[in-house]
Parts: structure tokens; C-alpha cells; sequence
């Protein structure tokens, strides 16, 4: 069942996706109703899912599940990846790869490998106060406090 991304309670669970480039704006407009749709179907054991998606920045796929009414299971889950992978494909767009960083860099989002990210540490390129986007964040009230933090506030702050 498909909600408002802003209407879900804090302890839903969230999952992001980080890309490599942002999502073309004629891309958006084929991704959104993709979304809606997968959503609107996603189930757990025949039991609806009441789950909503956040797209910051054009950059980042979120996806939020209320777990009151139904949690998710393995085969969900499975769903879900299914469903990023073929996003992937479509878009030529990778969204899985967990070993890159990205952080603010004035206005802009920047996408850097790790070793790169470290790099630049050690250059002093960026530093603690850089803001960095925690995807390890488990709910959606984290994601809220603290997905957009200083490196320093994160688990970044080893390269530091």
C-alpha cells in the first residue's frame, strides 16, 4: 500500500540507495510512477506493505516501510532488491555498490569511491565538518536526525 513518505511513523524501517549521478529529470518522470506502482503491490506473505519513497536530491532512492501493520520478510526484501536492480538496468545507474561515499560539496553531491573518499581526507580535501549522507541509518526518524551529518557525526569519522 502505497503512503506519503512524510506520513510514516519513525520507527519504519528505511532503506536507501545512493547513485552514482543524479536522475535526469525525464528519468524522474518514468521512476516515480514505477515506484508508485512497485509499492502498491509489495507485499509480505499476501499481507500489503504500507510503505512510501523519498528521491533527495534526485540522487538517492529511499525507501520507508511501516512495520506496525506488516513487516517486511526475506521475500520482500528479495522484491525490493528486484525491483532496484531492474531500476538499475533501466537507467544504466548503479544503486548498489556500498563502497562509495557521498557528501556535499557546496551546492552539489558529490559520489567518490571510499579509497578516493580517504584520499581526500588525508589531503584534507574534505574534513570533519563535511556533510556526508549516512545510509546506515535504520529508521525513518534517523534518517530524518541524522542522515545529513558532519563526517565527524558518522561513520566517516575513521578517516579523519
Amino acid at each position: 500500500m502505497l503512503v506519503d513518505f512524510q506520513e510514516l511513523p519513525d520507527e519504519s524501517r528505511v532503506w536507501i540507495y545512493q547513485a552514482n549521478r543524479p536522475f535526469k529529470e525525464e528519468e524522474l518522470e518514468i521512476l516515480k510512477p514505477k515506484l508508485d506502482a512497485f509499492l502498491q503491490q509489495w507485499t509480505a506473505h499476501g499481507n500489503d506493505l504500507k510503505a512510501g519513497y523519498d528521491l533527495p536530491y534526485n540522487r538517492f532512492i529511499v525507501l520507508g516501510l511501516d512495520q506496525s501493520e506488516a513487516g517486511a520478510t526475506g521475500c520482500s526484501i528479495d522484491a525490493s532488491v528486484h525491483f532496484i536492480q531492474a531500476v538499475e538496468k533501466e537507467f544504466d545507474i548503479d544503486l548498489m555498490d556500498k563502497m562509495n561515499v557521498s557528501f556535499k560539496n557546496g551546492p552539489y553531491v558529490a559520489y567518490k569511491d571510499l579509497a578516493d573518499f580517504r584520499k581526500m581526507a588525508k589531503a584534507k580535501s574534505v574534513s570533519p565538518n563535511t556533510i556526508v549522507f549516512n545510509n546506515l541509518v535504520q529508521n525513518v526518524g534517523e534518517y530524518k536526525e541524522f542522515w545529513e551529518v558532519p563526517a565527524s557525526e558518522s561513520w566517516h569519522s575513521r578517516f579523519f
